[in-house]
């Protein structure tokens, strides 16, 4: 007998892991902030190392473990959405099919510790987990779609992603560019 929820808790124990490693990478960064602008030695003083980087450890790892879970979250609603308009499959079974492929994600979260020292490594095999992931949920649904069904579902989830990515970028450009326009020692010339 197989248990259908057998691999229920890997998506937590994913974000948990991709969570820590890029939040060990940060803490590295911040320490190095912290020592460059002076900050460390005044907090060493409340604090001992271990301390300071264990409570900066879990802030900056609950802070990735949100980004990563809303992340996950969006991710389902435009994927069901885009199942609601492409697929004929009412009683959600395509969808069960393809929830096996949490499994690269818990395997590419696992790899990613190999990487914590180089955010460009992390990132990288982040990437290459969702594209690889991508891909395989495609490969999935489209044994149980037609050709013109897997398209649609292909093309909405990159156009919905990249208007997503493309907003997201532009409000950080904007407000970036509102935060150095407004520093007193910036002088238009």
């Amino acid at each position: 007998m197989k248990n259908p929820y057998i691999f229920g808790y890997l998506p937590f124990v994913t974000i948990v892991l991709f969570s820590l490693t890029f939040g060990v990478y940060t803490v590295g960064v911040l320490i190095d902030l912290f020592k460059g602008i002076g900050l460390y030695t005044g907090m060493r003083e409340f604090l001992t190392d271990l301390q300071l980087r264990g409570f900066l450890l879990i802030v900056v790892t609950l802070v990735f473990f949100m980004l990563f879970a809303a992340l996950k979250l969006i991710a389902e609603t435009i994927h069901e959405t885009a199942m609601l308009f492409f697929s004929k499959d009412t009683e959600g079974q395509t969808y069960l099919q393809a929830r096996g492929g949490t499994i690269i994600y818990f395997f590419g979260a696992l790899v990613s510790a190999g990487g914590i020292h180089s955010i460009q490594l992390l990132l990288g095999i982040f990437l290459l987990t969702t594209f690889i992931y991508f891909i395989y949920v495609v490969y999935i649904l489209s044994k149980f779609m037609s050709i013109v069904s897997t398209i649609g579902i292909l093309f909405f989830e990159i156009i919905i992603w990249g208007v997503l990515v493309s907003g997201i970028i532009y409000i950080l450009l904007k407000l970036y560019n509102g935060v150095i326009a407004s520093l007193p020692f910036v002088r238009e010339s």
